[in-house]
């Protein structure tokens, strides 16, 4: 059997960005003992990660700020975030499917992980939509967790924003594999799918009266407020209406920034850190990165369930409260 250094080496030939310009590079490592009989298959593995995750050298550049092109689609230009967002779904559907193949009554250790997912989402999902809506938004809200956790910790595989090639119109270097969520035309169109669907949903199960009414109306209870005042208010709340109605149109453009700036600002600190030192520095902010993928993707799915439920639930409340009085 070849020694693990003849097989990997061919796999580790860069070039490194300087302002000279690009130098030929080669990471050389030594042969890590991998006996076969004394160290576990999951022990080597990690091993292998871990050469590889640290073989890649940080090129002194950083992490560009636009996608670069790979190739293209008719007119459509295909770049490396959209190439490594269709690896990442496409991986990600097969495992699930994997994990779950048949389902069962009594299910299995993957499908027991998937269920476990559902259901969490579900659950906190469903009291901030409320019952109405709980049902018809949870596919929506479950692949937009699962879709942004995924890409986001996609930045942290090895090869990801460390793999360049060259572009041979411009003679430039430029990134292989980056992260999706790194491209604010990725996050931009994320948020676009979302703010449709949440309009798609406050149509449907609570119609434009209700939505006017809600933005428009005037909330104050008429029995409860002097006439002298509860009229006027119905100017207060139309102006109020008229700044919530700018604050939506915003809520795709701060949907977008907060993800593309938090995934953005954790690869261009992880290449800041491995340019520094590729042993033993980056491993706590691999941590921090997989935290912040985390709370991202969990942000962004509360917010697109806050922003159904402020319309939806709002509405079933001033449906209980129609009943109450009635009765």
């Amino acid at each position: 059997m070849p020694p693990l250094r003849a097989v990997l080496a061919p796999f580790f030939r860069f070039r490194l960005l300087t302002e000279q310009g690009p130098l030929a590079y080669d990471y050389s490592f030594q042969d890590p003992q991998l006996p076969s009989r004394t160290m576990s298959r999951v022990t080597k593995l990690a091993l292998i990660f871990a050469s590889l995750s640290t073989g890649a050298t940080a090129f002194a550049g950083g992490v560009e700020t636009a996608a670069q092109p790979l190739f293209k689609i008719g007119a459509l230009p295909v770049t490396n975030s959209m190439v490594t967002s269709w690896v990442v779904a496409l991986i990600l559907i097969i495992a699930i499917r994997l994990a779950v193949r048949r389902p069962k009554l009594i299910p299995g250790r993957g499908q027991a992980i998937v269920e476990t997912l559902l259901q969490g989402i579900y659950d906190l999902t469903a009291p901030i939509v409320g019952p109405k809506v709980a049902k018809p938004t949870f596919p929506l809200l479950i692949c937009l967790f699962t879709f942004i956790l995924i890409q986001n910790w996609s930045g942290l595989l090895p090869g990801v924003g460390t793999i360049y090639m060259i572009d041979h119109k411009s003679g430039e270097w430029m990134e292989l594999i980056r992260p999706a969520n790194a491209d604010l035309n990725g996050t931009i169109a994320l948020s676009l799918v979302a703010i449709s669907c949440w309009f798609y949903f406050i149509m449907r199960y609570a119609g434009p009266m209700l939505v006017l009414k809600d933005i428009f109306g005037n909330k104050a209870d008429k029995s409860e407020v002097p006439a002298i005042i509860y009229y006027p208010l119905f100017l207060v709340f139309f102006l109020i209406g008229i700044i919530e109605i700018v604050s939506i149109a915003f809520r795709p453009i701060s949907l977008s920034l907060r993800l593309f700036g938090n995934v953005f600002g954790g690869e261009s600190l992880m290449h800041a850190m491995s340019g520094m030192q590729k042993w033993g520095l980056p491993a706590p902010f691999y941590v921090l990165e997989l935290l912040i993928g985390f709370v991202q993707a969990f942000v962004f799915t509360l917010l697109v369930s806050v922003y159904i439920g402020l319309i939806c639930n709002h509405g079933d409340d001033h449906g209980d409260e129609h009943k109450e009085t009635s009765h």
